[in-house]
């Protein structure tokens, strides 16, 4: 009788825990460079996309929190590609059980604008954007520890 009430246990932590980790991982990061083509010498406009789902909340890049992590986004690129500064969108304020003060967040879809400038003497075919995007997401209880997505964003290059 004992072991089978320490198995239920078990199954039951292990069930918190998968839901946790799923909860911590459910945010997505997408995004596109213009209409997929950019012209050598030229820019074009290139966009992320952070999805939340209802129920979560990320500290937005300014949360007015000195405990809450800030989103951030880091952009690299090769062969003389620039990119641009990312602008950060502004987000909610909110009051949360856990906090004295309103907390600045992103909910829903937030996208992250920036540009791709490519040299007139660039030599590939296709330009390549690496992006990490580093949040930390809450529920209204709780936050979880920082997470960093990467994606790689590609545009073709235009003679």
């Amino acid at each position: 009788m004992q072991l089978l009430s320490i198995r239920r246990s078990f199954v039951l932590l292990t069930l918190i825990l998968v839901g946790f980790l799923l909860t911590a991982n459910a945010q997505t990061v997408t995004g596109s460079i213009s209409d997929g083509t950019v012209g050598k010498g030229g820019s074009a406009r290139g966009s992320l996309v952070l999805d939340i789902p209802g129920g979560l909340h990320v500290n937005s890049n300014r949360p007015a929190s000195e405990y809450a992590i800030a989103t951030t986004v880091r952009l690299s690129s090769d062969g003389g590609v620039r990119t641009g500064s990312v602008t950060y969108p502004h987000g909610t304020n909110r009051k949360f059980q856990f906090s004295e003060n309103t907390i600045n967040v992103y909910e829903g879809r937030v996208r992250f604008p920036f540009t791709v400038k490519v040299p007139a003497n660039y030599s590939g075919k296709t330009v390549r954007v690496r992006a990490t995007v580093r949040y930390q997401a809450c529920t209204n209880e709780v936050c979880y520890p920082p997470k960093s997505k990467e994606v790689t964003l590609t545009a073709r290059v235009r003679s």
